[in-house]
């Protein structure tokens, strides 16, 4: 049976759904390569006291060890919040063949900032972006509750 995004974008809300009763920003992430999830990741800056530690910069680590390489040619993110622009930078250095993610960020995300991701990444965005979304203000309310 092959997977498609939706798929996928659902188990990085799983994700992120762990990072919200962490109590961190509810943002998740999975890396893929021919249908296999390989890394799966929510965001720690809490947790770990690192403004770092997102979602992706995690995933991307678990991946590149599960790979025994630095590169992720081959492989798609699937992250519930469109990456910042750190982010972009380690999907650029990782060169990663897709970036699929559910929410825009137009106030830090690289697409609004305008930086590019590897040129020969490609970027889907909206999947599922509605789950995303609400779990992200149920986050945010419950803060400012």
């Amino acid at each position: 049976m092959l997977l498609d995004d939706s798929y996928f974008m659902k188990q990085a809300l799983v994700e992120a759904q762990k990072a919200y009763e962490k109590d961190e920003v509810p943002v998740g992430a999975v890396v893929v390569v021919q249908q296999k999830i390989i890394a799966r990741a929510h965001n720690l800056t809490e947790q770990l006291h690192d403004v770092t530690a997102h979602a992706e910069m995690q995933a991307i680590t678990s991946a590149a060890n599960y790979l025994n390489g630095k590169y992720l040619k081959g492989c798609t993110l699937y992250v519930t919040l469109e990456p910042c622009v750190m982010c972009a930078g380690a999907l650029y250095w990782s060169q990663l063949e897709r970036v699929v993610f559910a929410a825009a960020d137009p106030k830090r995300g690289f697409v609004s900032a305008e930086v590019g991701l590897h040129p020969k990444t490609i970027y889907t965005q909206g999947v599922m972006e509605t789950e995303a979304l609400d779990l992200m203000q149920q986050f945010f309310i419950q803060k400012r509750g």
